[in-house]
């Protein structure tokens, strides 16, 4: 009898080892298929010139650059964010707990959303995560309740300090997975000041980098991102119907002097979207774009996401390829200037001129978003029943021939009603 109750117990025991490598092992494949690669490091040969660019400056977040010592000194204040967050219930040690059990968790998907392997152990791995998150979590908290912001706090007293840490928050190999913060955000206790869900608090700390109708960017925004710059590009999205084209674009578009000079009247767009570009009746119509010392890092963080993780949206990439062929020289930057599609804080046109050809510098467009557009100016070019007042206006010669055509036109016009008038006279006078 004893002998049989052993037997039933070990393989009772069996039974519950068996179940569960079995649920560890679906839970592993939920996690493969569930969390894709979406965080990577630039290329070295992109990243050569232009560390700035991708490389943060004042503070790490992840994995890749956790530890250098150029950002040790913003580790003290992450470790003061985290005791803020974690310390507003009585039990601080219960909160902390309640953390680190939930990002054990999702510990192997979060390792996965990485380009490579992350050689950190656990422990090192889950704290960075808690560290990170809590810290850009309590940043959205300051910015959106100034009760909270503290006299001592160097990011919010120091000038330039919170829009440097802001695009350091946007660069791409900066980045923590979002379900990460979505998840610490459930469980860590919430300031009485605040009310405002996690996107709310992510909106309203980036509004002022994106640019367009407020509400329009608040609907993209509000929508699951793989990570802080993910959400920022959904916002970029073109609502306007994609214009397929009839055939493989074979070239670029002209500058804009030399559109305008070909009778294309270039005109600032009243959308709601960075992106919305048109081109209707010999118009191409442009949004306005505000050029500013951060502009480069925004879009090129951008795309470098879209060239990596994004084959079929390319929409940001697109959009610089467009405007890279817009803007060749400093009388193209004047030109998109007094029609106020370009709005730029520098002084310089031909810093503002390279901007976007450097952008695409280093990268192919994919899947190009205007190629249709494209097509459809090259069409109206080759028309060439317009006549463009912009192309007489150095030949006085042309100018003097369109006088006389004008002025024979009128004549022909006039002798036409003078005959009508007498064959109306003469046939009443009968």
């Amino acid at each position: 009898m004893a002998n049989r109750e052993g037997s039933e117990t070990r393989d009772h025991v069996s039974v519950e080892i068996t179940e569960d490598a079995l649920v560890s092992s679906i839970k592993e494949k939920m996690e493969a298929v569930c969390a894709s690669v979406c965080i990577s490091r630039v290329p070295a040969e992109l990243r050569k010139g232009n560390e700035k660019t991708y490389i943060p400056d004042k503070v790490s977040i992840g994995p890749f650059h956790h530890g250098k010592d150029t950002l040790s000194a913003m580790e003290d204040l992450k470790w003061r964010y985290l005791y803020y967050v974690l310390n507003r219930k009585p039990n601080l040690e219960a909160s902390m707990d309640g953390c680190v059990k939930v990002l054990r968790e999702m510990e192997h998907r979060a390792r996965r959303c990485y380009s490579e392997t992350i050689n950190l152990t656990s422990n090192q791995f889950v704290q960075i995560m808690l560290l990170d998150g809590c810290f850009i979590i309590e940043l959205f908290f300051k910015n959106a309740c100034k009760s909270l912001r503290r006299r001592s706090d160097p990011i919010f007293s120091t000038p330039g300090m919170f829009v440097d840490i802001m695009y350091n928050l946007i660069l791409l190999e900066n980045q923590i997975p979002y379900f990460v913060l979505q998840r610490l955000f459930q469980i860590i206790p919430i300031p009485r000041q605040c009310s405002l869900s996690l996107n709310e608090l992510a909106f309203r700390f980036f509004k002022n980098m994106m640019q367009g109708d407020r509400q329009a960017l608040w609907e993209k925004f509000d929508l699951e991102g793989n990570h802080l710059l993910d959400m920022i590009r959904h916002c970029f999205h073109p609502t306007y119907p994609r214009q397929q084209p009839k055939y493989e674009m074979q070239q670029g578009l002209d500058c804009a002097t030399g559109l305008q000079k070909a009778g294309i009247r270039l005109k600032k767009a009243n959308t709601k979207n960075l992106l919305d570009v048109k081109f209707v009746n010999g118009v191409l119509e442009i949004p306005p774009l505000r050029i500013h010392k951060n502009t480069e890092t925004l879009f090129k963080n951008l795309i470098g996401y879209e060239q990596r993780h994004c084959e079929n949206t390319q929409h940001i990439t697109s959009y610089a390829f467009l405007m890279g062929n817009l803007i060749c020289s400093k009388k193209d930057v004047k030109l998109l200037g007094r029609q106020n599609i370009l709005i730029s804080d520098r002084d310089e046109e031909k810093e503002v001129s390279q901007l976007f050809m450097k952008l695409c510098r280093d990268e192919k467009v994919k899947d190009f978003y205007y190629a249709g557009l494209f097509e459809r100016v090259s069409e109206y070019r080759r028309i060439g029943w317009h006549v463009s007042w912009q192309k007489l206006k150095g030949n006085p010669s042309a100018k003097l021939m369109l006088f006389i055509v004008a002025i024979l036109l009128l004549a022909l016009t006039f002798i036409g009603s003078l005959f009508s008038v007498i064959s109306f006279f003469l046939h009443h006078g009968k």
